[in-house]
């Protein structure tokens, strides 16, 4: 499970609405009903979330092992 952080009350709210919907056709047929604004904070929602995603699957022990050797 994904999760998003510094979202505000509006923009959660249309986080959990565009998760809800079962395809990506769905999703845009969603936004744009919305007004101007809203539709640009869904489509930066969307690519918070895959963004978040891709730190999910991302195996990133070697990025790590790196900085690490960095760390003080």
């Amino acid at each position: 499970m994904i999760e998003l952080y510094g979202l505000n009350s509006k923009q959660m709210a249309l986080a959990d609405i565009m998760w809800g919907i079962s395809s990506k056709e769905g999703v845009d047929a969603f936004i744009q009903t919305l007004p101007t604004a809203e539709q640009r904070e869904c489509k930066t929602i969307i690519q918070m979330m895959l963004l978040a995603f891709a730190d999910e699957i991302i195996d990133t022990q070697d990025a790590n092992r790196v900085i690490d050797r960095f760390r003080i």
